[in-house]
């Protein structure tokens, strides 16, 4: 049986954590909503952009523009985004398992893998699986940098027919309680869903397919960056639900061992009391 001692010990180290677990927890809930405020704030530009792309797109083939169609590569490319810091249960656990199952039928060099976060390049090492690119502890001043330069490798190594398809892998932040991994196609661009596309003839200057070259690069980034922010939003949701979750379960060991240290004391003064009165009936 553990001494009275330990067991305040134990009581002492488990508070401790349970106020680490607590901080983290308000810490995450003020870095989720600057997230959503960022999500917020970059989501008009977006939509703007799908739709002007989208609008260009309806008055050209597929066969235009390399983008659009698919190539003959014989690699498949994909951009992993997770976070830098655990602490946020299977977050990005779940992503990586997802992206194994979907490639799991292609071999080691058909795969090249960009890993944007600490995490998923720890997760793949572990399996042996080669990485090409990992990018890790990326500040917001160098996030656009770090998006122009991946964007960029793939449109050009695709365009040269490198590459047969880029595929975008991040969790997808749904809900406080909710975040759900994507995969999805980056390169050839898929039919982009609009509400409405503008037909309406229209004189261009330079001409469309100009300034449908230039508007791909930045929709393309576009798509990474938003993708970005959203994994993000992610993660600081999974971490705040996970440290509330720690916070209610440190609360309750701490009841127990509460209960348990009374009992112990208890036994402790009855076993006490009952040596005195033996003791003083002997004599």
């Amino acid at each position: 049986m553990a001494s009275l001692k330990d067991i305040r010990k134990r009581i002492e180290s488990v508070s401790k954590t349970q106020k680490t677990t607590s901080a983290m927890k308000m810490v995450s809930a003020a870095k989720l909503r600057k997230a959503e405020e960022a999500i917020k704030s970059a989501t008009p530009y977006s939509e703007e952009l799908k739709f002007v792309v989208s609008s260009l797109r309806s008055r050209f083939s597929e066969e235009e523009n390399p983008l659009f169609r698919e190539m003959s590569g014989e690699k498949t490319a994909l951009i992993l985004i997770t976070s830098d810091r655990g602490l946020c249960g299977g977050f990005n656990v779940n992503l990586c398992k997802a992206v194994l199952e979907e490639f799991r039928e292609l071999e080691d060099y058909q795969l090249q893998l960009t890993i944007i976060g600490r995490k998923g390049n720890d997760y793949f090492k572990r399996r042996s699986v080669e990485i090409e690119v990992n990018y890790q502890e990326t500040s917001p001043v160098d996030q656009a940098k770090v998006i122009r330069e991946v964007a960029g490798s793939y449109i050009e190594r695709y365009q040269q027919g490198e590459l047969s398809r880029v595929f975008l892998a991040y969790n997808h932040y749904r809900s406080v309680i909710s975040q759900k991994p994507v995969i999805e196609q980056l390169l050839p661009i898929p039919a982009l869903e609009v509400d409405d596309v503008d037909d309406r003839e229209m004189i261009f200057e330079p001409s469309p397919s100009v300034i449908l070259n230039r508007l791909l690069d930045k929709f393309l980034e576009n798509r990474v960056y938003v993708s970005w922010l959203d994994n993000v939003a992610g993660e600081h949701a999974a971490r705040m639900t996970s440290m509330d979750s720690a916070t209610k379960n440190a609360e309750e060991m701490i009841d127990q061992l509460q209960l348990y240290y009374n009992r112990t004391r208890q036994a402790a003064i009855t076993k006490e009391l009952i040596e005195i009165i033996s003791g003083a009936e002997s004599i």
